[in-house]
């Protein structure tokens, strides 16, 4: 899994690595409003990095936490769905919208082997200063430029270059930025 190969998630190791992600989620998604500094320690120990200043609104939604780096003064409105089967790295001053999601598995396109439920998954690399609009799914293997601006409910097939707006389903740049 580690290695971007295909796996069936079905071994004890990567299971307690979801049981766990789902304790510290819960606890994450749970912690008290009026207690910030209990609530950035449950998400400091659920993620694998949190930058500083950076926030999370809850509730959030991972697989493994641990795969995810949040860079410094980057901040994730409500309801983020990170699936990092791969490593997610999100760089500083990010804004990401509402129901976003950051989605690093994928199946095969074959329906032999995903009936034997294999899987697999590729890396997401959101470069810093990049705005994500609400309700943004960018997939599995894709890296974002710094400044890029992604317009709400886009879809990220494929790389986008820095300073760019992009928006649609796909994703494709409308203008670049100075």
């Amino acid at each position: 899994m580690l290695a971007g190969e295909p796996y069936i998630a079905n071994e004890p190791e990567i299971i307690a690595d979801l049981d766990r992600a789902a304790r510290l989620t819960e606890r994450f998604n749970r912690s008290a409003a009026d207690d910030p500094q209990g609530r950035l320690a449950a998400l400091r120990d659920l993620l694998g990095s949190v930058g500083e200043d950076a926030w999370v609104r809850p509730p959030l939604h991972c697989d493994y936490g641990w795969q995810t780096h949040l860079g410094a003064r980057s901040f994730v409105n409500f309801n983020a769905v990170l699936l990092d089967v791969a490593r997610i790295t999100i760089g500083a001053d990010v804004q990401i919208g509402p129901n976003v999601q950051l989605l690093t598995a994928t199946h095969p396109v074959e329906a032999e082997p995903r009936r034997a439920k294999w899987e697999s998954a590729q890396p997401i690399t959101i470069g810093d200063n990049v705005w994500l609009g609400g309700g943004v799914i960018v997939l599995a293997g894709v890296t974002i430029g710094a400044n890029t601006v992604v317009g709400a409910g886009a879809v990220v097939t494929r790389d986008l270059p820095a300073n760019v707006v992009a928006v649609g389903n796909p994703a494709r740049v409308i203008r670049t930025l100075k």
